[in-house]
């Protein structure tokens, strides 16, 4: 769907985070859409009249449950039986690295631009159960370099599984997932399971996860799905879920028999659930997830996104202070970029907040990240480089 500026702003005045301030951290936390918050609002109203513990609601919740459920799987192009629902990205990677039965020796492969979440809770596992863990050197691909190649030089026979980030948080970096799985799926040795961290994917690419064959792909709504924080999820092929034991353990993840004791695990996504949730919630994400699709589809919008951030590229690039860590127009939504002349990043980043042009500092590499998104404007992109160029 293509819009013209009228259209534009008027499609952008659905956000109201965004009618007072050029905003580029969709990478850290989305703008709601007022269709959501409001969704929220009304649904814990209903629930409050109904009475939060009554038959009608716990008919109402599994009704939203489904609905939820069946929104994600179709923007990840998977079954809904592979979704479990979670808080956020750090719990969807905790549920399969401590749900896999982990024996001393065992080896992690971790690239070397994953989360801090991601590897403390990898440095505690190795603590725990005495495996071995490294690190491969995708950060030195972003312009040059075979990821995949990388990859298969690290693997180790004793390789129990990959954890990588489908798109890296820091540099923006888009990683071959069909290719990387395959190689990993593919060995003459075990295969190697991968763990994906999607924080930064879902929401911008086309997604067919069920054609790629990874096993698990840990992703939240809050982000460029533009949902509520504290919703969120996981895909686990139905391949890897036969060896995938839960760790966290509550009443929604069990079958239970007459008496209501618990008799075995759910056969799908709801076995890693745990107990009670903000089902609110629920309903404002499916919300934004329909709006996202009544502007385009999701290879309308990641084109948008890509023109977007090329344009933003572009722009930067031109400035003699200004280092791009991309030497191309970006595969996604973010653009890192560092200031040669010596200035602090967070300088640029606190002077940028007083103009109300919201960007954010990476530490690794030492950087400032923005994020545009399909509906970013042409305009608010040349504030932020006019503003930039007013700090240099």
């Amino acid at each position: 769907m293509n819009q013209n500026n009228s259209q534009l702003s008027s499609y952008r005045q659905q956000f109201p985070a965004l009618a007072n301030k050029a905003y580029f951290n969709y990478g850290g936390q989305g703008p709601m859409p007022e269709i959501s918050v409001q969704a929220i609002y009304q649904c814990y109203q209903k629930v409050q009249s109904l009475g939060p513990f009554s038959g009608k609601v716990a008919v109402w919740v599994e009704r939203e449950t489904a609905l939820i459920r069946g929104a994600i799987a179709a923007e990840l192009g998977v079954s809904p039986d592979t979704i479990t629902l979670t808080e956020d990205v750090t719990v969807g990677c905790n549920i399969p690295l401590w749900g896999i039965d982990w024996q001393p020796g065992d080896h992690v492969l971790l690239s070397d631009c994953e989360h801090p979440g991601v590897i403390a809770t990898i440095n505690e596992i190795q603590r725990r159960f005495n495996i071995e863990v490294s690190t491969c050197p995708l950060m030195a691909t972003l312009n040059a370099g075979n990821p995949v190649e990388v990859i298969a030089k690290n693997l180790r026979p004793n390789t129990k599984l990959l954890v990588i980030s489908h798109i890296l948080w820091n540099t923006g970096q888009v990683l071959p997932l069909n290719e990387i799985v395959d190689l990993c799926h593919g060995r003459s040795e075990a295969p190697v399971k991968v763990l994906v961290d999607a924080a930064q994917s879902v929401g911008v690419l086309p997604l067919k996860l069920a054609e790629t064959g990874v096993d698990f792909y840990a992703f939240t709504g809050h982000k460029w799905l533009c949902g509520p924080e504290g919703l969120g999820g996981l895909y686990v092929s139905s391949d890897a879920r036969k060896d995938l034991s839960p760790t966290f353990i509550g009443w929604r993840g069990v079958t239970k028999d007459k008496s209501g004791k618990p008799t075995g695990w759910q056969p799908d996504g709801r076995r890693y659930e745990i107990a009670t949730s903000a089902y609110p919630l629920y309903q404002g994400l499916r919300e934004a997830i329909a709006l996202h699709n009544q502007w385009g589809t999701a290879v309308e919008r990641y084109a948008k996104i890509k023109e977007l951030s090329g344009y933003l590229w572009e722009k930067l690039s031109q400035i003699p202070e200004i280092n791009c860590l991309r030497t191309a127009p970006p595969e996604a939504g973010l653009v890192s970029f560092q200031l040669t002349n010596g200035k602090p990043h967070k300088k640029l980043v606190e002077y940028l907040e007083t103009r109300e042009i919201m960007v954010r500092t990476i530490l690794d590499p030492d950087c400032v990240r923005a994020c545009v998104h399909y509906f970013s404007s042409e305009v608010e992109i040349d504030n932020l480089v006019s503003e930039i160029q007013a700090f240099i």
